[in-house]
């Protein structure tokens, strides 16, 4: 799967949406089969319409899709959307191993061999310590 580079809105749509635990189970439910949204509700102690909010939520973020069936609207998952917020994780992963590996070359440096000195005291300093 090729997935194009994410911009920082998908980013926090995906992971507002994935933020809810009533949208995370409607996203496992939906990802056994397709479900109408009336179906969804019955699952929740919560009322039709505040369904209808959590499915428009995960549909905005697209990790899921409804398609009009009679009277009733199906629930689908897109099956990129795990993929979508997988890359965005694997970018901040990314992003921090480098920051972690640079810090640590940087620990294991001698810091008598390599490394910015500080500069207000490099042109007083020499091997033996500071001149008086």
């Amino acid at each position: 799967m090729v997935v194009d580079e994410l911009d920082d809105e998908t980013v926090d749509r995906l992971f507002h949406a994935l933020a809810d635990t009533t949208r995370r189970d409607i996203l496992r439910r939906c990802v056994r089969g397709e479900l109408s949204v009336s179906r969804l509700a019955e699952a929740y102690p919560m009322s039709f319409a505040a369904v209808q909010k959590h499915v428009a939520v995960l549909e905005r973020a697209g990790l899921v899709s409804k398609q009009r069936s009679g009277r009733e609207q199906l629930v689908r998952t897109d099956p990129d959307a795990v993929g979508r917020a997988r890359q965005a994780l694997d970018e901040l992963e990314s992003a921090w191993r480098g920051r972690v590996d640079r810090m640590a070359r940087l620990l294991a440096q001698d810091p008598g061999t390599e490394g910015p000195q500080d500069p207000r005291t490099e042109e007083n300093d020499t091997p033996e310590g500071p001149e008086r």
